[in-house]
């Protein structure tokens, strides 16, 4: 068994009103959830302080993005003080919509790293290649370069969870099979344990997004170097209590 504790990340994007996060976060309180693993909700940022009133303690809460600074003029952005203000605990920074919608760079999400890890918010931190990178044959030269990007600016890995999603998989309905992620994860393990330490690549937890389903669950989780999900679609609905206790 690894000795990478499980984690889970449900990830609700720009979804979902109190009604139906209430009922959402209901269904997640009263589910049987396996202690062995660690499972964190990401709200949008107006439900946070809600979201985090309204779960079970068992549960972390994440915000979906941040700023690299802790104040200023910066409308319509929060910073990691704010996150923690709420009782909020990590942050996902780096995922592909932040990348390929909103145009953030290498270098922005890197700085956003350092500043949310600074300030003692742990960060999920999210890479993956496009279609036409992986059928060019260098999903493992991007991959690397963003993990490159967030390493240069981690002192402590322990608060750092990476999440591999194949921006192809991603609300797509396609899922990387079990091989081809477990491939991926392995790779940046190593990079890891070339580019960090030995001790940081065993340690640090690599966890796969990209249309996750209660479906496709156990298959992935069974694979060496998969130590959990970040779900998109299936976290709003009931069987992300399924994908929680995959590795069961």
């Amino acid at each position: 068994m690894s000795p990478r504790k499980f984690f889970v990340g449900g990830n609700w994007k720009l979804n979902g009103d109190k009604k139906s996060l209430g009922e959402l976060i209901s269904t997640l309180n009263a589910g049987k959830i396996s202690a062995d693993t660690e499972v964190v909700c990401g709200a949008p940022t107006i439900y946070l302080d809600f979201a985090r009133q309204k779960l079970d303690a068992k549960f972390g809460v994440a915000a979906q993005n941040c700023y690299k600074v802790a104040k200023g003029a910066f409308t319509g952005e929060i910073s990691p003080a704010m996150i923690k203000d709420v009782g909020a605990t990590w942050v996902i920074l780096g995922h592909s919509e932040r990348r390929h919608v909103f145009g953030e760079s290498d270098e922005l999400i890197g700085q956003k790293v350092a500043h949310a890890l600074s300030e003692g918010v742990g960060v999920i931190a999210c890479i993956g290649e496009k279609l036409d990178e992986r059928e060019a044959g260098i999903t493992e030269k991007v991959v690397s370069g963003q993990t490159k990007h967030i390493a240069d600016n981690v002192k402590d890995w322990s608060k750092v969870v990476l999440a591999y999603e194949p921006v192809w998989a991603i609300g797509t309905g396609k899922t990387a099979t079990p091989q081809q992620a477990q491939d991926v994860h392995a790779k940046l393990r190593e990079w890891l344990k070339v580019n960090v330490s030995d001790q940081v690549a065993q340690s640090v937890r690599i966890i796969y997004g990209g249309s996750v389903t209660g479906g496709t669950c156990k298959e992935l989780a069974s694979q060496h170097d998969i130590d959990g999900f970040l779900v998109g679609g299936a976290s709003l609905k009931p069987e992300f209590i399924e994908i929680i206790n995959a590795k069961q």
